[in-house]
């Protein structure tokens, strides 16, 4: 969840698979009912932001989106991620994970979160092995966001959509997993403050919806 908790497991990976072994442990691929009933917003934990994410709810649908985590297993496991496109009029120039709204075509939010990662990086199918979901995660621009957790083998080469993604890169897994890294900022919205996380990494700023559902694979894998 996206507040505080107490911090009882693991602070790191160590990189020996430990990561992997945890994940296929807690993780499943149950959907959850609130990725398409409008009656169901998505909770956090944080009174602000789920009182945030209810108005939204309640002022429009809320529009259900697949990510694909790329797990690594390099010899030290890193996150492959993605810079938006400059151009884009929404969050141009963000950090975020491959992924999108959930078509109609789409066989599942696994086949989604895949097929979004091929058309935003190039990364193939046959490098991704998926674990499991993480819980629903709703932002504050209307999208109700399933994340799909996968293992992926080196070796890939990447074939960047210049309309979408300006950049990709890899962060270690370590330092996303360490909850010293994880920094909490306030910010108003709709009359009430509610928190967000960010987790600045050498020269890029990792924040908002991204770095919210980084905190949440940390609290599934290692707290729970």
């Amino acid at each position: 969840m996206n507040v505080p908790v107490e911090e009882t497991g693991p602070a790191t990976d160590d990189g020996s698979g430990d990561f992997f072994n945890r994940a296929r442990a807690r993780l499943r691929f149950d959907i959850p009912p609130g990725l398409t009933d409008a009656g169901i917003a998505p909770s956090t934990g944080d009174q602000g932001r789920d009182f945030m994410l209810q108005e939204i709810a309640r002022d429009e649908p809320m529009r259900a989106a697949a990510v694909l985590i790329p797990v690594v297993a390099r010899e030290e496991p890193t996150v492959l991620l993605t810079r938006r496109a400059a151009h884009l009029s929404d969050h141009a120039n963000e950090i975020a994970f491959p992924g999108g709204k959930i078509d109609a075509a789409d066989a599942s939010p696994v086949d989604a979160a895949l097929r979004e990662a091929w058309e935003e990086v190039g990364l193939p199918r046959d490098f991704v092995e998926p674990i499991g979901y993480l819980d629903l995660y709703g932002t504050s621009v209307g999208f109700r966001i399933l994340p799909t957790v996968a293992q992926v083998k080196p070796g890939f080469d990447l074939r960047l959509n210049a309309g979408e993604v300006e950049e990709a890169f890899e962060v270690p897994l370590s330092f996303l997993m360490n909850p010293d890294n994880h920094k909490q900022g306030w910010k108003l919205s709709r009359g009430r403050m509610r928190s967000f996380y960010e987790m600045p990494f050498e020269e890029r700023y990792i924040w908002g919806a991204t770095a919210g559902i980084l905190r949440v694979l940390y609290e599934r894998v290692y707290l729970k």
